[in-house]
């Protein structure tokens, strides 16, 4: 396997009025191509940061973050935002979908900013509706949709790009049982067929769907267990 991110010895520092914590305290982790990692961990425990900085929504106060040998830990935020819109595809507890737009048009949007004409965007959305189970939703609003459908078209939004790296936040916190069943059984399958997942969690139960369960406490990594 080779890996997708490492992540060498980070720490992110926050200041609150006088004082100073480290929210991530040296964290050092490889995410290896074909992973299933679940970071769980209680809250306040660093895990969300621990995402952000994976995610490159944030920058470290200092260490080394590499995605696909590239070294991201300096980038700006507009050199940010083009390499999380082509190697990394998100997906949200509360879904993240433009409300009165289409699923087709939903799925379509990082398209959009990698300059991909309308009718590739719309085959290209057609194509990833039909893969993660919605071929007869394609005009429907996120509102005509379940929450399990919509966290579907959010699945199908963050595959668009043949992202190296899934980050999941939360994915099964706003759904009934069955649908966060439906929707793990879902990143299973993805990840049976390749995909690389990194999915955060405050349960262990979901936690024990992953191959891999990253337990993070006081900004530091805990265990780092492989199933």
């Amino acid at each position: 396997m080779s890996p997708v991110i490492q992540l060498t010895n980070v720490i992110k520092t926050y200041t609150m009025g006088d004082t100073t914590f480290n929210a991530l305290d040296g964290v050092t982790v490889t995410i290896q191509k074909g992973d299933f990692a679940a970071i769980v961990g209680p809250s306040g425990s660093g895990k969300s940061t621990l995402m952000h900085i994976i995610g490159i929504l944030d920058r470290p106060t200092s260490g080394k973050v590499v995605l696909d040998d590239h070294d991201v830990s300096t980038l700006t935020e507009k050199e940010a935002a083009i390499v999380r819109n082509k190697n990394l595809g998100f997906v949200f507890q509360s879904f993240n979908l433009l409300p009165r737009t289409s699923a087709v048009d939903n799925v379509a949007l990082p398209l959009i900013y990698a300059g991909i004409n309308k009718t590739e965007r719309t085959k290209r959305a057609q194509e990833a509706l039909v893969r993660v189970g919605l071929e007869g939703k394609f005009d429907n609003t996120p509102a005509q949709l379940s929450g399990g459908q919509q966290q579907r078209v959010a699945i199908a939004r963050a595959l668009i790009n043949n992202p190296s790296l899934i980050l999941a936040d939360e994915p099964t916190g706003n759904l009934d049982s069955k649908s966060g069943r439906e929707i793990l059984d879902f990143f299973k399958e993805l990840n049976r067929n390749g995909n690389t997942i990194v999915l955060v969690t405050h349960s262990p139960e979901v936690a024990r769907e992953a191959k891999r369960v990253i337990e993070i406490k006081d900004g530091k990594i805990e265990r780092d267990t492989h199933r």
